[in-house]
C-alpha cells in the first residue's frame, strides 16, 4: 500500500472519522457542560472523578480489546466498544446526582478504550507505512468540526435547554458509525502473531485500575494517617500491574522507545489534569458562563489539529526528537499562562489564548509519540502496540485529573477554589518540566517496524 487511499481505506477512513468525531464531541462537550451539571446536582469533590473515573476504566477496555484484536480480530472489540460508550451516555443522561454522572463516565470509559485501541489497530493493518503520519492527522483533524461547535454548542444547550441532552443526544450516532466501520474492521482479521498479549493482562488492567483509584482516593483525603497507608497500598498494587502492562523499561524511561511511553503518559498528565478545570475556571470564577467556558476547548482543539498536520509534513525529516520537545515547552507556557485566569483579573480572552498554546503543543508531540510507538510494531502486534499508547495516555489523563482534583477539593476546604485551580495547574507545569527532560532519551527519527515489542518490566517503579 502507498498514500493513495485503495476503494475499501476510504471506506475504513470514513467509518474512523465518524467514530471519532462521535467521541471527540463527547470529549469536548462534557467539560463544558460539567460546571452546569455541577450547580444542579452539586459534589465538588467528585468532579475530577467525572473525569478520571472515566479514563481508568479506559484502561481496562483498551487492554482487553488490544489482547482481543491481536487474537480475533478488531471487530468484536470494537462493536462491544460502541454499545459500552452509548449505555454510559444514557446513565449520564439521567444521573439523579453526581455519583451516578461519574458511574456513566465509567461505562462510557469502557467503551472509549476499546474503540480508541482499534482505532489505532486499524490504522497499523489498514495502511501502508506512508500513509500512517497521514492518517493520525486525519484522525487528529476529526477533532475539528467538534472542537469548532462541540464546546458552543455544549454551553448553549447546557445553558438553554438541559446538560443532560450533552449525554442524550450523541447517542443517536453510534449506531450509523458501527455500521459503516463493520465491513472495513471484519476484513482487518487477526494475522496470527506471536505476540498477542499475554493471559494476565486483563487481571493485570484491573489491578492498576484499583491501585490507581486508591492512590487518587487518598490524594483527596486530609487525614494523612488514612491517606498515607491507603496511598501506598494502591502504589504497590499498581505498580507491579504497570511494570507488565508496558514496555520495558517505561518506568525508568529508557532511551528509544520506552522513553517514548513514558513522555505520552507525562505529556497527558499535564495537559489533561490542568484542563479538565479550565472550563470551571471561566464559567464559574469568572462569571462569564458555560458557552464561554468551552472557547478555550475550542481554540486547543483547533491548535491540535495544527500541530498534527505540522508533524505528518516534516516526519520523514528526522526531527521527530525536537518536535516532541517543543510541543512539551508549549504545553508548559500554556499551562502556566492558564493559571492567571482564576487569580485576577486578567482579560477573559486569556483562556483560550493560553490553551490554544498548549494545544498547539498537545498536536506536535501527542502525535509525534504516538507515531514512533506503533512504528515499533511487529506484524500481528498491532493491538499491543496500539494497547501500550492508549494506555500511557489513559493512565496519565486519570492520574492528572485526579491529582488536580484532589488538590482543588483540598485547597478548596483550605482557601477557596481559584487558589486550588492555581496550585494544580503550577503542580502541572512540574509534570510538563519532566516529560521536556525525557524527550532527550527519545530516537530522533522512526525506529522502524521491525522491531518486537519490549517485555514486561521488572525494574524500580517510579
Amino acid at each position: 500500500m502507498d498514500s493513495t487511499w485503495a476503494p475499501g481505506q476510504r471506506l475504513l477512513t470514513a467509518g474512523l472519522v465518524v467514530m471519532v468525531t462521535a467521541v471527540a464531541f463527547e470529549g469536548l462537550a462534557v467539560p463544558t457542560a460539567l460546571p452546569a451539571t455541577l450547580d444542579d446536582l452539586g459534589g465538588l469533590a467528585l468532579y475530577g472523578w467525572a473525569f478520571s473515573g472515566f479514563w481508568l476504566t479506559n484502561l481496562i477496555g483498551i487492554t482487553v480489546a488490544g489482547v482481543q484484536a491481536d487474537r480475533a480480530g478488531p471487530l468484536p472489540p470494537f462493536l462491544a466498544g460502541v454499545l459500552l460508550f452509548g449505555s454510559g451516555l444514557l446513565i449520564a443522561a439521567v444521573a439523579p446526582d453526581m455519583a451516578w454522572v461519574v458511574a456513566g463516565r465509567a461505562v462510557q470509559g469502557l467503551g472509549a478504550g476499546a474503540i480508541g485501541a482499534i482505532t489505532y489497530v486499524a490504522i497499523a493493518r489498514g495502511y501502508g507505512p506512508a500513509a500512517r503520519p497521514r492518517m493520525i492527522a486525519i484522525i487528529s483533524s476529526a477533532w475539528v468540526l467538534p472542537g469548532l461547535v462541540g464546546p458552543a454548542l455544549a454551553g448553549y444547550v447546557a445553558q438553554e435547554l438541559s446538560w443532560r441532552w450533552i449525554f442524550a443526544g450523541l447517542v443517536p450516532l453510534l449506531p450509523f458509525a458501527a455500521l459503516a466501520l463493520s465491513g472495513p474492521m471484519r476484513r482487518l482479521r487477526s494475522r496470527g502473531g506471536k505476540h498477542e498479549g499475554n493471559a494476565g493482562s486483563v487481571p493485570d488492567a484491573l489491578s492498576l485500575v484499583m491501585g490507581s483509584g486508591a492512590v487518587l482516593v487518598a490524594l483527596s483525603i486530609a487525614q494523612p494517617l488514612i491517606a498515607v497507608p491507603l496511598a501506598a497500598a494502591g502504589l504497590l498494587v499498581g505498580r507491579h500491574a504497570l511494570a507488565r502492562l508496558l514496555p520495558v523499561g517505561t518506568l525508568q524511561a529508557r532511551p528509544g522507545p520506552a522513553a517514548a511511553v513514558a513522555a505520552l503518559a507525562l505529556l497527558s498528565i499535564a495537559f489533561f489534569g490542568a484542563e479538565a478545570f479550565v472550563p470551571l475556571a471561566v464559567a464559574s470564577l469568572r462569571g462569564a458562563g458555560t458557552l464561554a467556558g468551552g472557547m478555550a476547548l475550542t481554540a486547543a482543539a483547533l491548535t491540535w489539529a495544527v500541530g498534527s498536520w505540522i508533524q505528518a509534513r516534516l516526519a520523514a525529516r528526522g526531527v521527530r526528537a525536537r518536535m516532541v520537545a517543543a510541543g512539551f515547552a508549549l504545553v508548559l507556557a500554556g499551562i502556566a499562562l492558564e493559571t492567571a485566569v482564576p487569580l485576577a483579573a486578567v482579560p477573559i480572552w486569556l483562556a483560550p489564548l493560553a490553551w490554544a498554546i498548549a494545544g498547539l503543543g498537545m498536536g506536535l508531540a501527542y502525535s509525534t509519540i504516538t507515531l514512533q510507538i506503533i512504528e515499533t510494531a511487529p506484524a500481528g502486534a498491532e493491538g499491543a502496540a496500539s494497547a501500550a499508547v492508549q494506555l500511557a495516555s489513559s493512565l496519565g489523563t486519570a492520574v492528572g485529573t485526579g491529582l488536580a482534583g484532589g488538590i482543588v477539593t483540598l485547597a478548596t476546604q483550605a482557601g477557596g477554589l481559584a487558589p486550588g485551580i492555581a496550585v494544580a495547574n503550577l503542580a502541572m507545569v512540574g509534570v510538563a518540566g519532566v516529560g521536556l527532560l525525557i524527550t532527550r532519551r527519545l530516537p530522533p527519527a522512526a525506529t522502524g517496524g521491525h522491531r518486537q515489542l519490549p517485555g514486561p518490566d521488572h525494574g524500580p517503579a517510579l
